[in-house]
């Protein structure tokens, strides 16, 4: 990030970084299913997805106040962390306050699958808003690559204002052009990216779709060779189908 700016009092400017990643897997039969969901459910369970909050935080260094979280039966799993960035203001020569710029982190899973088509998909939605100079876009990668991610949809946000030494408001304190911009290249090539944004109103919207389908990374507790040709393609279409609706926020098929 940029160097910070100058301002009169404290920033007060509020971040939001919402995550929607989509993890899809083929499942054939009603147990596969289960054993999917079940499979997913541990391996994202409240524990491991405070270890990732932690990490989220310490890398925009603010400072953990609150932890909340739950595991749901029969299945997801929820964690909330209130945290904090601490800033020092001088009043006078002689006169320093402190302000707490309060803000939050939260994740919530979603596994399911669809009744017909023998997919099930893993949802995983991830919150991150702060106040003042603290920014969450520097933490994309990481939460990219904390989670199997095939359909990753992004939003960022920057509202309110603050005011430089003049008095002048400034509506953003740092350059954006895309999310796209805080993502490491070699992420992006493993995706589709379109943006949508809104440049007047300080508002982002990427969306990323996988390229390549290696039908063995989709297949659960199944080996792709013992399927025949004509089956793989069959099941390759349908993850890719499923995909792309998730993707386009649309039925297409």
């Amino acid at each position: 990030m940029e160097n910070k700016l100058t301002l009169y009092g404290f920033n007060n400017l509020t971040k939001s970084l919402s995550f929607n990643i989509y993890d899809v897997c083929y499942a054939k039969t009603e147990r596969e299913q289960r054993d999917y969901i079940a499979y997913i459910d541990e391996q994202y369970n409240s524990d491991r997805l405070t270890n990732i909050l932690y990490t989220v935080t310490d890398m925009i260094g603010a400072t953990v106040l609150n932890v909340s979280k739950q595991d749901y039966d029969p299945q997801g799993a929820s964690v909330t962390f209130l945290i904090a960035e601490e800033s020092m203001i001088p009043f006078s020569s002689d006169t320093v306050v402190a302000h707490l710029d309060k803000s939050h982190v939260t994740v919530h899973t979603y596994p399911e699958y669809h009744p017909d088509n023998n997919i099930a998909t893993f949802r995983v939605d991830i919150d991150v808003a702060t106040c003042g100079e603290i920014t969450p876009l520097s933490t994309l990668d990481f939460l990219i690559g904390s989670f199997d991610s095939d359909i990753i949809t992004m939003d960022y946000r920057v509202r309110g204002f603050t005011r430089d030494l003049l008095g002048k408001k400034l509506f953003i304190d740092h350059h954006i052009t895309s999310i796209q911009d805080y993502i490491d290249p070699t992420t992006l090539e493993k995706y589709d990216a379109i943006d949508v944004n809104m440049y007047q109103s300080n508002i982002f919207h990427t969306k990323m779709l996988i390229k390549e389908v290696d039908l063995q990374n989709y297949l659960f507790n199944a080996d792709v060779y013992e399927i025949a040709p004509k089956t793989r393609l069959n099941i390759t279409n349908s993850l890719r189908q499923e995909m792309i609706e998730i993707f386009s926020g649309m039925n297409v098929y």
